[in-house]
């Protein structure tokens, strides 16, 4: 029986007034609910599938339809001169907020490509400023020995030995256990700077302690002539070999800076030795320190600038934050010690300066170039940049016509 009881009954449940609760062509099963449901979902809530938003953009035919000049393309306007198409102000389409941020290209979510290195601060620098002391004062040892000065080889001699044991003292303290630098000495890699740095500690620090003792105790001269220069020959490798182990690795500003690094590892190193043998040693018996320091600063200097010109944005790390603050200051003292260096004449007082400023930019370069690579590793530019530029200079190579 139809009616008004009826249609109001009708009404109450959502189903049209004189007609059936089962949408035409829905044959009266539960499948053909779902699309009467969706229908009125929508038109509660105001969501629009794809077939409304083609209906609403302007310039279409029909009645209802945005004109041309009502809007911009994309965009549909209600009565109200409100948008529901297309994107608002707010950055919205379709009345949704978009709850994911924008990815950004360099990284996902601006987290770090690599892993930052392990090594710990001081120990991991102290060992690679005590390392490159160590080496260059053999090295300065030897030619002292050979020139007879033999007050600046006995310095040199000791320095030597020191810093090659202070040096291992810091290597262990950062591997935690004594013992695992005793494992790296089990095999021989030759492609691997730390296993070829292990042997060569080893090796050196032995020809170290031998002519030192010798010096001190002025026995066994001829063993201590020999093993002095068998610290002189391996000097240079240890000098040098800890810029070979750093840029070995994935981190930007060292391994994008294994050109110049050694040279920039060799040029410090020499002006510490050299600085330290002018501060110690009587100012009559130092020429031979003075040009070794020069000779140092001015190749440290060369190679630190030849590095930033030549990493271009890479080099950031090296001229901002912490990292360049520490490297301001020990070019500052570079400069200072070797001016005074050159002008000090015999002042006692201007040569131990000298002496000092060097030995300490040398330690601050260290401490500089460590702290640089840490703050590469952890911002995810400095690793896709290069690999972005390395792209796209072979895309052009490969569009390059061949001659």
């Amino acid at each position: 029986m139809s009616g008004a009881g009826g249609r109001d009954a009708a009404g109450a449940n959502g189903v049209p007034p004189g007609g059936s609760s089962v949408p035409p062509g829905g044959s009266g099963s539960p499948a053909g609910a779902v699309p009467a449901l969706a229908a009125r979902v929508r038109e509660r809530f105001g969501v629009h599938g794809r077939g409304q938003h083609e209906r609403d953009r302007p310039g279409r035919d029909g009645p209802g339809r945005a004109g041309p000049g009502q809007g911009r393309p994309g965009d549909a306007h209600d009565g109200n001169g409100s948008r529901r198409g297309g994107r608002d102000h707010g950055g919205r389409r379709g009345g949704e907020q978009f709850v994911v941020p924008r990815a950004r290209p360099d990284s996902y979510y601006g987290k770090p490509i690599i892993k930052e290195p392990v090594w710990r601060s001081p120990e991991v620098p102290g060992y690679l400023f005590l390392g490159g002391l160590a080496g260059a004062s053999s090295v300065l040892a030897g030619f002292a020995q050979a020139a007879g000065n033999h007050k600046q080889a006995q310095v040199s001699k000791i320095a030597a030995a020191g810093a090659i044991g202070l040096s291992g003292v810091a290597l262990v303290a950062d591997l935690g256990r004594p013992e695992r630098f005793l494992n790296m000495l089990r095999v021989v890699k030759v492609t691997s700077p730390m296993s070829v740095g292990s042997w060569l500690i080893s090796a050196f620090g032995g020809a170290a302690a031998a002519a030192a003792a010798c010096a001190v105790t002025g026995r066994l001269p001829k063993a201590g002539a020999a093993a002095t220069a068998g610290a002189a020959v391996v000097g240079p490798a240890i000098c040098t070999y800890t810029a070979a182990l750093i840029c070995d690795t994935a981190v930007p500003a060292w391994h994008d800076a294994h050109r110049e690094m050694p040279y920039l590892f060799a040029g410090s190193a020499a002006s510490a030795a050299g600085g330290l043998g002018m501060l110690v040693v009587p100012p009559e018996d130092a020429g031979q320190a003075v040009r070794f320091a020069m000779l140092g600063a001015a190749t440290e200097m060369t190679a630190k600038s030849l590095l930033l010109k030549r990493l271009g944005d890479i080099a950031e790390p090296y001229q901002t934050g912490r990292p360049g603050k520490l490297m301001e200051a020990a070019e500052v003292l570079t400069a200072a010690g070797l001016a005074g260096a050159v002008l000090a004449g015999g002042s006692r007082t201007a040569i131990k300066l000298a002496g000092a400023a060097l030995l300490a930019s040398s330690a601050l370069t260290r401490f500089g170039i460590f702290e640089a690579g840490l703050a590469s590793a952890r911002d995810p530019k400095y690793t896709v940049r290069p690999q972005r530029e390395r792209l796209a200079a072979k895309a052009a190579a490969a569009q390059s016509p061949t001659p």
